[in-house]
């Protein structure tokens, strides 16, 4: 127990850190696709899913060819209840995926656009 307890603390410490560096950067005037995907992936993983929006939206807007962005963006939307704009992005991401060759990509935002068929709109996340 101790030890898994350990392992969590250092690497909630090492992420910690990359989502400051990358806050930093950005705060310093570098503002590109790679930075917006790494600090809305840092807040996803974190459960921070509102806060991951913006992130993964100014990622998309920076490269539109980004599918996994397009993938995350989907999800976080998913997570925070706002199922037809989840849609619409795994919508707008799958022949972006599809045309890069992306298949994981292509294959999640398929498995999602299922369970958004499935779910109902007030089904907690």
């Amino acid at each position: 127990m101790q030890v898994v307890q350990s392992h969590y603390l250092l690497r909630r410490r090492r992420m910690d850190s990359l989502k400051d560096n990358l806050e930093r950067m950005l705060a310093n005037g570098r503002d590109d696709a790679m930075l917006r995907f790494g600090l809305g992936s840092a807040h996803f993983n974190e459960k921070n899913y509102a806060q991951a929006i913006p992130h993964l939206e100014a990622c998309i807007k920076h490269d539109a060819k980004y599918s996994a962005a397009y993938k995350l963006l989907g999800k976080a939307l998913f997570k925070v209840g706002k199922d037809e704009e989840s849609r619409s992005v795994f919508e707008a991401g799958l022949p972006i995926a599809i045309d890069k060759g992306d298949k994981q990509t292509e294959r999640e935002i398929l498995a999602f656009l299922k369970k958004l068929d499935r779910e109902s709109p007030n089904t907690s996340r």
